[in-house]
């Protein structure tokens, strides 16, 4: 296919706001991790310009927002951003609450920002408009991504009827569908090819491009880490091929979290996780990435990704490859979901002690939908995973043994290394975390534990090395750990114990 320019830069680097720092900001002197929605306008500022990534995301979905973010920008730091302006070289980026999920009323109040954020910008001869795409969460139609286009014409046109304006409307939205769903993900073809057909009969011609985003915590909650990993190389295959096929580039970003379960991208991890998902143009900067390691090392990975993510050829698989992926999915979310829905109420439990990070809202989680989990709730993901930590228990480890066993008799296990290239590694890394004396006693009280006992064992034997720590650092995590599980046996208050291992693990969850 002939490479196709477009006229923007695409971005590498996507700060956002998920609350996975167990550290607080450098900058913020009186060193509390917890970040109000008024400092997220200085924290947007200082990703930019202190860490040099290229956009960031602000987020309307289930959390309480500045909805002036612009006008501050630019009233603040006029300078810094009459010289690396909006829209042009950085770029700030609003995902949107999905109004087929939750209220419908602050999306409106999401345009409005953006609309006038653009007069303003306009006023100050910068580039215009400042913000012009928008994230879709829990994309599964194309026909959303669409009826979000159109209403935010409707609304762009009868605002210049209302106030008069006479100059040319900016009235063209562009939407980046987050595609959460394991389904969705491996037929995302599909949706992208929807899209395309929709928007030629609405606006008589095709996107000039599309970033169809990734995720990879959402599915690791809902189906295990082993599927979610698996779901998004097959959805970045079939992104790839939509592009071949529709003659539109795509731009994919996946959203990833310091630890394995999800997504693996920290300061120290930037090679591996390169290679693991090569054909990926952005990534998530999330806030353990940018706050639980030192900033000079933080600062240097984001350079280097700014540099190597515009490069990476991805893996095409063919369809009998995706029926085979498929094929593995079933198999490990099998045990997986079998294994969370027994032991949700211990999550739940313990849920409660994880420190809070941002001003969250009620937020419409994906678990409730999921298939073959029943009826239970979880919290999101990053409590999911500070929770199941805090034990010394790394969810990575959860239905994977027992996963391994099974593609093995039915000889998939060298299917699963080309959809997962650094399975071992990964397992390796989560094993340093594994607290097998709080198992043990787990174990005895349920035997929902018994099988995640199963899985370690499995696990070991297919690795030929044994998991548990293997460093100091390791070492101290677990023995915090399990202080945290008798205070909690004793009903004792374990946060500060819950902060502590997550300062040594590098991430709250």
């Amino acid at each position: 296919m002939k490479k196709i320019q477009i006229k923007r830069k695409i971005p590498a680097t996507m700060a956002t706001q998920h609350p996975d720092n167990a550290s607080a900001p450098f900058w913020k002197g009186k060193g509390d991790p917890f970040i109000s929605t008024i400092e997220e306008v200085e924290e947007s500022f200082r990703a930019y310009r202190d860490y040099m990534c290229d956009e960031y995301m602000w987020d309307w979905e289930g959390k309480h927002v500045d909805e002036a973010v612009v006008d501050k920008l630019f009233t603040t730091y006029y300078t810094f951003f009459k010289k690396r302006q909006l829209g042009r070289e950085i770029f700030l980026t609003f995902r949107l609450p999905n109004i087929w999920l939750e209220k419908g009323y602050r999306i409106a109040r999401a345009f409005m920002a953006i609309l006038t954020s653009e007069d303003f910008s306009h006023s100050l001869k910068v580039a215009s408009p400042p913000v012009f795409e928008v994230i879709l969460p829990m994309t599964d139609k194309a026909e959303k991504l669409i009826y979000l286009q159109k209403t935010f014409s409707q609304l762009a046109r009868f605002k210049c009827r209302a106030f008069g304006e006479r100059k040319k409307a900016f009235n063209y939205l562009r939407v980046i569908p987050l595609i959460e769903g394991i389904e969705e993900l491996t037929s995302s073809g599909k949706i992208l090819h929807d899209y395309v057909r929709l928007h030629k009969k609405e606006y008589k011609s095709p996107p000039e491009y599309l970033r169809p985003f990734i995720a990879r915590s959402d599915p690791a909650l809902n189906a295990g880490m082993v599927s979610a990993i698996i779901a998004a190389k097959i959805a970045l295959s079939e992104f790839y091929k939509f592009s071949k096929e529709a003659k539109v580039p795509v731009f994919p970003i996946i959203g990833v979290g310091s630890l394995p379960f999800r997504g693996g991208l920290s300061p120290n991890t930037v090679k591996g996780f390169l290679d693991e998902y090569a054909g990926i143009r952005t990534v998530t900067i999330q806030s353990a990435f940018r706050y639980d390691y030192p900033y000079d090392e933080a600062r240097k990975a984001v350079r280097y990704l700014n540099k190597m993510l515009k490069g990476g050829k991805p893996l095409i698989f063919s369809a009998s490859d995706v029926k085979k992926g498929k094929g593995l999915i079933s198999i490990f979310s099998k045990y997986y979901c079998q294994t969370i829905e027994e032991i949700a109420n211990t999550v739940n439990e313990l849920s409660e002690f994880i420190p809070k990070r941002r001003e969250r809202m009620l937020h419409v989680g994906l678990f409730g939908y999921a298939r073959g989990v029943g009826k239970k709730k979880l919290p999101r993901a990053i409590t999911f995973t500070a929770v199941l930590y805090s034990l010394g228990i790394p969810p990575e480890l959860i239905g994977t043994g027992r996963g391994i066993r099974d593609a093995i008799k039915k000889g998939a296990d060298r299917e699963l290394m080309l959809f997962y290239k650094n399975f071992i590694p990964d397992m390796l890394m989560a094993g340093n975390y594994l607290n097998k004396e709080n198992l043990h006693f787990l174990a005895k009280t349920d035997k929902a534990w018994n099988e995640i006992l199963e899985d370690v064992k499995l696990l070991e034997d297919f690795i030929g090395k044994e998991l548990g720590p293997t460093d100091t650092r390791h070492f101290i995590h677990r023995n915090i750990t399990s202080n945290i599980f008798f205070m909690w046996r004793d009903k004792r208050d374990p946060r500060e114990q819950i902060v502590e291992a997550g300062l040594i693990r590098q991430s709250l969850g």
